[in-house]
């Protein structure tokens, strides 16, 4: 009997209509979530939002972990781009170590607006589903871009291990928070003290201010 494989399509593979009605399942997940909360959402709720039918919608992700991961992520993408924009303008700080602690500061907050998205973030981290795992997997890429584009500066050499550090304890800071273990003001503060741990020993000291000996001349 030939098997028949029921993965869902490629995002690279999908014709624009396809993609367009794989946006809104995303949306209207996004947008429950919002609503109701992670944990009452079900996949007939957001078909019926979306107006994609739930067999087509497994055409697309293989689970509701499927659908919440790629939703969370493509969220968080559009928070990447608008934090590394920010810090490429003229309110950017002078060393990396400034721009990541605005960066994930400004990511803290985003969270806080949207505190069911944060405990999407959190619970999907969880899923075992594969297609979940790998878009995840994307996710955290994404982060490591965005952290290299923030720290420029950082040596080649340590530059990756300083991301995960830096992923790894936003990513832990969120989940002490959305659990109840820690308040979010704690969170950040902790969240931007590692951010000048690993960074401050790569910062480039800037020189200290001319000073003129005294009883001397000024030119």
């Amino acid at each position: 009997m030939t098997k028949v494989d029921l993965s869902p399509r490629p995002v690279e593979a999908m014709s624009p209509r396809q993609l367009e009605r794989r946006g809104s399942l995303i949306a209207a997940a996004l947008a429950l979530v919002n609503e109701i909360g992670v944990e009452r959402l079900q996949m007939k709720q957001v078909c019926e939002r979306s107006g994609v039918a739930l067999g087509t919608a497994y055409r697309y992700f293989s689970s509701k972990d499927h659908l919440l991961a790629a939703a969370i992520a493509e969220w968080h993408r559009l928070l990447l781009a608008d934090l590394v924009a920010e810090l490429r303008g003229p309110r950017a700080g002078r060393g990396a170590t400034d721009r990541a602690v605005r960066f994930v500061r400004g990511g803290m907050r985003a969270y806080q607006r949207q505190p069911e998205l944060a405990r999407l973030r959190v619970a999907v981290a969880a899923s075992t589903d594969p297609f979940a795992s790998e878009t995840l997997q994307g996710m955290a890429r994404a982060d490591s871009t965005a952290l290299q584009a923030v720290t420029t500066k950082v040596p080649a050499a340590a530059s990756d291990l300083v991301r995960h550090i830096v992923a790894h304890a936003w990513q832990g800071e969120l989940t002490a928070w959305v659990t109840g273990r820690t308040t979010l003001g704690d969170a950040r503060r902790r969240l931007e003290d590692v951010v000048r741990l690993v960074l401050n020993p790569y910062e480039t000291p800037y020189p200290a201010p001319y000073e003129v000996p005294s009883g001397a001349h000024r030119p």
